[in-house]
């Protein structure tokens, strides 16, 4: 077996940023940018009033009253220069008439008679936007390799984008195997259960970013599990779930191996999660997960969503982690490092850190409870006060309030 980091490192050193696409600027938030984004033009345009109130040229002013020349709404411009002795009012956001260089606020002036005099003191420069303060003209507005969030959409925008260069999303193509599994609304009997895997992983796959592509069920069948994997070949990345272990009706290895593939690794020193397979098949990756339904989606957390982010160009691959306090006694037995499922929450500054219970892979709702994973290495014991690394899971840092 390897570890988590080396089977990490051999996925991603395999896994390449997918090609690029022109989208509309709104449909590629969340997506990271292909390429330098220039800006044409300099953002503001123009030296332009901060406040509404009264601009006028600071030089020319011996600090009387001074004549009010004119009204100046934000969207107009006023070509002709303001003389001495002479102020315009205007409103926030409209650029200033020639020569002036300083705005005082309505708040701090006393208009009467066509003349206004300021009641506070007055700085050269104040209230004023100048040309160019956002952004240069030619200067890079969002570097290549940035993901764009509002505030690089508005940038954007404001330098007249109306689409940008993003990377692709991937499509992944979602396999569960066995005899076992009947799809949602299927009605139960003996021996089967639903298919919960499938859409677990799918909805994991959208949370990443990606796109989900459905191929069902594959029966526990040698031909039907190789024709399923080859279908799934056509999207970016195949992603499958059970039939990997060792038993007779696993024929997830075999199939991958017939269809021409190279198994990079196959066993991962991880609990859960320990019968991972990565493979290279027809230049395509292939992730097979475990059957259980914990054990696959804390093993799409290590290597199929980097992987993921990484076809995307992120730059940050892995969730975030912590070090929290723990708030009761665990212990691992085993001889692997063992992941464990945990609630984290914050309080008085400090991360706290509880386990969600029972830790059988099978039980999904261990998942549910809680947003991260404590990372216990093995045959450790650690007692109520201790520190330990936890891995985030969930985008808002708390899990709507869960308790085990």
């Amino acid at each position: 077996m390897i570890t988590i980091g080396e089977a990490q490192n051999i996925v991603l050193d395999r896994i390449f940023p997918l090609t690029t696409e022109q989208v509309h600027l709104l449909q590629g938030v969340g997506r990271v940018v292909a390429e330098d984004q220039i800006a044409p033009w300099d953002v503001p345009p123009a030296d332009n009033s901060a406040m509404d109130g009264y601009a006028f040229a600071f030089a020319d002013w011996d600090g009387g009253p001074l004549r009010v020349a004119g009204f100046l709404p934000a969207g107009a411009c006023e070509t002709r220069p303001v003389g001495p002795g002479e102020a315009v009012k205007i409103m926030t956001g409209a650029p200033l008439p020639p020569r002036c260089d300083t705005v005082v606020p309505i708040e701090e002036a006393e208009a009467a008679g066509g003349v206004v005099r300021f009641t506070g003191t007055v700085h050269q420069g104040s209230h004023v936007r100048p040309r160019g303060e956002d952004l240069c003209r030619g200067g890079i507005a969002v570097a290549a390799g940035s993901l764009l969030r509002p505030q690089e959409i508005g940038i954007l925008s404001a330098t007249g984008k109306t689409t940008v260069k993003v990377f692709r999303r991937p499509q992944v193509a979602i396999l569960s195997t066995g005899d076992e599994l009947l799809e949602p609304g299927s009605p139960l009997s003996p021996g089967r259960i639903i298919n919960s895997n499938s859409y677990s992983l799918a909805a994991q796959v959208i949370e990443a970013e990606g796109v989900p592509l459905m191929l069902g069920i594959a029966p526990d069948d040698p031909e039907a599990t190789r024709e399923k994997i080859s279908a799934g070949l056509h999207a970016d990345l195949l992603v499958t779930t059970g039939g990997v272990s060792v038993g007779d009706r696993d024929f997830v290895k075999e199939s991958i191996l017939a269809l021409g593939g190279t198994i990079l690794f196959c066993k991962v020193a991880m609990k859960p999660g320990k019968p991972v397979v990565f493979a290279m098949v027809g230049g395509k990756p292939v992730i097979a997960l475990p059957g259980n339904p914990v054990a696959a989606m804390v093993a799409f957390e290590q290597f199929v969503r980097p992987a993921l982010l990484k076809m995307m160009g992120r730059s940050r691959l892995f969730r975030p982690t912590v070090r929290a306090t723990l708030e009761e006694e665990v212990a691992n037995r085993g001889e692997r490092p063992h992941l464990v499922r945990s609630l984290v929450t914050l309080k008085d500054g400090r991360y706290l850190a509880t386990t969600t219970g029972n830790q059988s892979s099978a039980r999904l709702s261990s998942l549910t409870r809680g947003n991260g994973l404590i990372l216990l290495a093995p045959g450790v014991r650690l007692s109520a006060g201790t520190e330990v690394e936890v891995q985030l899971l969930d985008r808002e840092f708390e899990a709507g309030g869960c308790r085990p």
